[in-house]
């Protein structure tokens, strides 16, 4: 496949090192002089800019976290003023206030080149036309793709979420070639093409962006056999600039390809903040290189994952993130273990009577915490297993036994118990817009 920007992107591995460290000490010289918190932050840490010469000096640099980026909003920590930032973009705010960003005409020509590298590295091209069905508004989804695709010269279907009968309507009367959107909803849209009588491989569509949350290579495998296209990881974040940040090439599939010429990545050990070795898994930090109106210096993600540096297939020279293990704040710790949803994930992905369609229940018996899985079986083993109302009965041998092979891996996979409940096809509500709910914790409510 075609690389978009050669030049860049194939760059010998000294002179990109090289062009980073310009580039940073450029970074720490505008944050310092444009950003009153930058400047004392880095005096507190006893740094000047001129110390900083190149990228063996930037763990003496201080992290900055999301928690830095609440306590000024709405725009403090810009560093242009207000009239030069022509886009603002703010996260969902789920877990407090909204952190807002900002972006200058040259934060917009950055992050379509980047995004238009993603789109590339997925498989889409010019002329394409890409269906975009990520979310459009404050969340950076939706307008980030759109920037990228134009860039590119493809053609896009701003089509947004929701609705998602017109989607697969639209999908196959505009022979789109891409699909971009979240994994869980590329599965709710292939299960509109079934609902339909549409076979995705009578149309054109190819290669699929999805990203904005967790997921696995047992997930990628279901979307990629009930869409016919092949499936790819894009990765960002609106405090560094939105989709874009990295991808993964269609040729290796094997780590996201990082923009490191505008993105400069670190792993750090989640508690400690010490820089971890290539090849051990921690808390992905990123250095913004080249933003103008909302520079971001050692942002801490909270996102787990481990840098790969061997060389790629592809030809890009480009350092690679792992696919994401989960966020390090969205760990959960029942009686003492530590549980990522994707590992739930990856058990229940792995049976064949099993949907790709779950919920993981966090409750509280007294004092004791209690973790049920509820997972949709397939509409092959309902039909094998039903009850006279069509629904599922819990009784019934098939599902006993099922129920009791999921608890056994569950155990032997995360080292605890669970509660299995298995439920019928399309119990469990389907997700349009935003991201999929795989955990509702109610020990906060007990």
């Amino acid at each position: 496949m075609a690389i978009w920007n050669r030049a860049i992107e194939t760059l010998p591995r000294d002179r990109l090192r090289a062009l980073q460290g310009e580039r940073l000490r450029a970074a720490i010289a505008h944050a310092h002089e444009r950003v009153p918190f930058y400047r004392r932050r880095l005096a507190a840490a006893g740094v000047a800019p001129g110390d900083i010469r190149g990228l063996d000096d930037l763990g003496r640099l201080p992290f900055t976290t999301k928690a830095d980026l609440r306590d000024h909003y709405p725009f403090g920590l810009f560093a242009v003023p207000r009239a030069e930032v022509v886009r603002i973009h703010a996260s969902s705010g789920t877990r407090g206030k909204l952190t807002v960003v900002g972006y200058t005409t040259g934060d917009l020509a950055v992050w379509g080149e980047v995004v238009a590298r993603a789109i590339s590295l997925a498989g889409g091209g010019p002329g394409d036309i890409i269906h975009n069905a990520y979310g459009y508004g404050l969340f950076t989804g939706g307008l980030g793709l759109q920037l990228g695709a134009e860039a590119l010269g493809a053609t896009v279907v701003p089509m947004s979420g929701g609705n998602t009968p017109r989607q697969a309507m639209l999908i196959r009367d505009f022979g789109a070639r891409v699909l971009c959107c979240t994994p869980s909803y590329a599965l709710t849209i292939a299960e509109e093409f079934e609902r339909q009588g549409i076979d995705p491989r009578d149309l054109p569509l190819a290669y699929g962006i999805f990203g904005a949350e967790p997921w696995s290579d047992a997930l990628r495998a279901e979307i990629e056999r009930r869409l016919g296209l092949v499936a790819t990881d894009i990765y960002g974040l609106s405090e560094v600039i939105g989709p874009g940040v990295a991808n993964e090439c269609i040729e290796a599939k094997d780590g996201l390809h990082i923009a490191e010429d505008h993105f400069y990545p670190e792993v750090v050990d989640p508690d400690t903040g010490a820089p971890l070795p290539p090849g051990a898994w921690g808390e992905l930090v990123f250095t913004s290189l080249t933003k103008e109106a909302f520079p971001n210096i050692r942002y801490r993600t909270g996102d787990i994952t481990t840098l790969l540096e061997e060389p790629c297939a592809c030809g890009r020279t480009s350092r690679r993130m792992a696919r994401l293990r989960g966020r390090h704040d969205d760990m959960l710790i029942v009686r003492g273990v530590n549980v990522y949803p994707s590992e739930v994930e990856a058990v229940l992905l792995a049976l064949e009577e099993i949907a790709p369609f779950y919920q993981i229940v966090l409750a509280r018996d007294g004092a004791l915490d209690t973790l049920e899985v509820q997972a949709e079986v397939t509409e092959e083993f309902r039909a094998a297993c039903r009850a006279a109302d069509g629904g599922l009965d819990p009784d019934e041998p098939r599902v006993r036994a099922l129920r009791a092979r999921i608890g056994d891996q569950l155990r032997s996979r995360l080292g605890l118990g669970a509660t299995v409940t298995l439920l019928a096809p399309n119990t469990l509500t389907r997700i349009e817009v935003g991201k999929a709910v795989r955990v509702v914790d109610k020990r906060s409510s007990v």
